[in-house]
């Protein structure tokens, strides 16, 4: 399935049934007169965010919305049905903004919330609310009122618990396989992950946490360099963010230093949130290079740098812990340099 994470809609809710002009003419009644009912109500359209969908595709080939109009009133003081309601189904973590994709109109944070976007109009009144002692014969009615419309963007946030942060090639996807029951691509060139992917980490009955796998930045995604900052509002969300860093590379503590630079660039609370630290592919370096790179990482850093390896599973137990404790708001203790024994899911 396509992933889609942002689209612009038009929705118009639906005008009111107009008002009837009719009076009672029936053999053997005495008293006749305007009998004018009532128009319906016109449909309102609703967004709700449901469980089973992680993405906005179904936006993609469908963007105008328009629920029905309300039935018009008829004689003998009959009223109109009200229209049908439109409901847009949208993943749970859907913001709705307004045009200027600014102005947030709503949140749909959990499993069920629901939110008016517009108010159908009312159904005009019939003749009969017109009559009285002067004018016993009214021969007009209320049109119904006209139905809301307006432009609305969808903006989708991925809601987990943790985030994979990192350079492209930093092995966040082999990360997110390895330690999940996910499927991302995995290859040796840059940008092999266009889309965020999730995955639920398993490391016990009680303990379990979901995980997302966010694009990879360069330096100037604030800016719209690579693929630009716009998958970061999935980690927006995230309790705790793990930062891969690739041990490969030579400039660990650069490859550090340009993340962190972007997160802070593009604000939202990033930058502050709780950050695990992990120098990854540990497997494929000797022990000598992999000292000295964790060194110059963690003096880059300025605290504690896990080894890890997504392909070994080197430090991972270890690492899962320490972020399912920061998403639980338990103090985690110092990151060890390595585990005695792989692990896997």
């Amino acid at each position: 399935m396509k992933f889609l994470d942002q689209c612009k809609i038009y929705i118009r809710s639906g005008d009111g049934g107009a008002g009837s002009v009719s009076f009672r003419r029936e053999k053997f009644i005495e008293y006749g007169g305007p009998d004018g009912g009532d128009g319906g109500r016109g449909g309102d359209v609703w967004i709700e965010a449901v469980e089973g969908l992680n993405t906005l595709i179904d936006y993609r080939y469908q963007q105008h919305f328009k629920a029905k109009t309300g039935a018009h009133g008829m004689g003998r003081q009959m009223h109109g049905a009200a229209g049908e309601d439109v409901v847009l189904k949208v993943p749970v973590g859907t913001q709705v903004l307004e045009e200027d994709n600014e102005t947030l109109v709503a949140d749909l944070d959990h499993a069920g919330a629901r939110v008016l976007l517009a108010r159908g109009g009312n159904g005009g009144w019939g003749n009969v609310h017109f009559k009285g002692p002067v004018n016993q014969a009214p021969r007009f009615a209320m049109p119904g009122q006209e139905g809301q419309e307006r432009w609305l963007w969808l903006r989708l946030k991925l809601i987990a618990d943790a985030g994979l942060v990192g350079l492209p090639n930093a092995g966040k996807s082999t990360f997110l396989a390895a330690v999940s029951a996910a499927k991302p691509k995995v290859a040796d060139y840059p940008f092999t992950t266009l889309t965020p992917n999730l995955g639920v980490v398993d490391l016990a009955a009680d303990a379990r946490f979901v995980l997302a796998d966010i694009p990879g930045l360069i330096e100037g995604a604030s800016e719209g360099a690579g693929l630009g900052t716009r998958f970061l509002g999935h980690v927006e969300r995230c309790k705790v963010l793990i930062h891969l860093v690739d041990g490969t590379q030579e400039d660990v503590a650069g490859a550090y230093r340009t993340i962190r630079g972007e997160l802070e660039a593009y604000g939202g609370g990033l930058a502050e949130k709780p950050e695990l630290l992990a120098l990854n592919k540990a497997d494929a370096l000797d022990p000598d290079t992999l000292e000295q790179r964790r060194e110059a990482l963690q003096d880059a850093a300025g605290g504690p740098v896990a080894v890890v390896s997504g392909v070994s599973g080197q430090n991972v137990r270890a690492l899962l812990l320490k972020a399912l404790a920061l998403i639980r708001g338990e103090a985690v203790s110092a990151l060890a340099p390595a585990d005695a024994e792989p692990w896997r899911p």
